[in-house]
């Protein structure tokens, strides 16, 4: 075997399916998914770019593997609570997975052979709604409303130029409030003044929306 050969054979010894996912999921926290390519892993990874088909067959096979990792780092909700409490553990928990792993937001929902902690994700959240007392298709429609919140939410908070409530306040002091006069925008320039003097932070949103929509669905489980 020639020298170059032997080489790539022992760089590429290390590899496995788990190693190249998680690289891939690193860059993609870093640069995104649309900077990530096959020839960029490999090179990442110090291997052939053909050697990672060994463990992937396919870059839509990558982002399902990938796409099952966030899913795993997502608390299931737990059974030995109420629904409207474990249904907000798992929300919260969600989100800031989402929010360490941006790129993963549009790929949720979108995979057509979910991996096995997608499927016990989805499992799990649908039978605490059942447990509860949800019928069928009442559960599907919590899960659906839950769901378009949690990653709205996230994607959202992804494009903020804003994150904590001191970078609210300097934001609304130096950008926003010059570029709102009082007589132009009165509505607007008398939010941002109360928002920075009350302390705002976005992080509050969630929570806010989040046990709205829980008591919103009460009602209906009650009643169904």
């Amino acid at each position: 075997m020639p020298a170059r050969e032997q080489r790539q054979v022992a760089s590429d010894a290390g590899l496995s399916k788990q190693r190249v996912v998680i690289e891939a999921v690193r860059i993609a926290d870093h640069e995104g998914v649309d900077g990530l390519s096959m020839r960029r892993l490999a090179g990442a990874l110090g291997a052939g770019a053909m050697s990672l088909y060994h463990y992937v067959a396919s870059k839509d096979e990558l982002l399902d593997a990938m796409t099952d990792i966030v899913f795993e780092e997502i608390e299931l909700p737990p059974v030995e609570t109420d629904w409207q409490s474990a249904m907000r553990r798992r929300a919260v928990s969600a989100r800031q997975v989402l929010a360490r792993h941006p790129w993963a937001i549009v790929l949720m929902e979108s995979r057509t052979s979910p991996g096995p902690a997608n499927l016990r994700h989805h499992e799990a959240v649908t039978a605490c709604l059942r447990r509860a007392g949800f019928p069928v298709l009442m559960a599907t429609h919590a899960n659906w409303l839950l769901d378009s919140y949690v990653y709205g939410f996230a994607l959202q908070e992804a494009s903020l130029p804003f994150g904590t409530a001191d970078e609210f306040a300097d934001m609304a002091e130096d950008v926003y409030l010059p570029q709102l006069p009082p007589d132009e925008f009165p509505y607007l320039n008398e939010s941002a003044a109360a928002l920075v003097a009350a302390g705002f932070d976005p992080a509050e949103q969630f929570t806010f929306g989040l046990d709205l929509i829980l008591a919103a669905l009460e009602p209906l489980r009650a009643s169904a």
